[in-house]
């Protein structure tokens, strides 16, 4: 059996489709593609533009087998504490799940995060996505009992992770 190829990299603007593409497929797949979410907002179709001129922001997208199967970001989202970012946009195709992808992105999140010097990263998610919200908990995230920040999607849970000393 062939071994997969998986490359984690910077977002560039020509990964745009592809991403987008990612991001609403899962969210029709788990019946989250809703008003008020990113499947219906504009800029789900121009991350790169969203990202790139943001100090304090990055996104990661995954390739397996030369094909986008994924990213993850962490942004300075309006109202956020200083010194706290949002882990956001963090999809990946169902042919990826399950082989590690998303504990590595989460780590590369957090390691970034850290490295602009957040000490906290906060993130919304829905119920529906279980499987996520293990990772999550894995990573040490703490559920809230409110949002923070001023992100306006409309979410069903809010988590915090508070960094610690201590490479993941």
């Amino acid at each position: 059996m062939e071994e997969n190829t998986i490359i984690f990299r910077e977002l560039r603007q020509g990964d745009n489709p592809a991403v987008a593409n990612i991001i609403r497929r899962t969210m029709e797949e788990f019946k989250i593609n809703k008003p008020g979410t990113v499947y219906f907002e504009a800029s789900t179709d121009h991350l790169f533009e969203l990202f790139q001129p943001v100090e304090g922001s990055y996104y990661f997208v995954v390739e397996l087998n030369g094909e986008i199967a994924g990213g993850a970001g962490i942004y300075p989202t309006n109202q956020l504490p200083d010194g706290v970012c949002e882990l956001v946009k963090m999809y990946i195709s169902p042919s990826a799940r399950g082989n590690g992808i998303g504990k590595e992105l989460i780590n590369r999140c957090v390691n970034k995060a850290r490295e602009l010097n957040y000490h906290s990263i906060y993130l919304e998610s829905m119920f529906e996505l279980k499987q996520a919200l293990r990772l999550y908990e894995y990573f040490g995230f703490k559920y809230l009992d409110k949002p923070m920040g001023n992100s306006e999607h409309i979410t069903d849970l809010w988590m915090l992770k508070t960094m610690d000393s201590t490479k993941l």
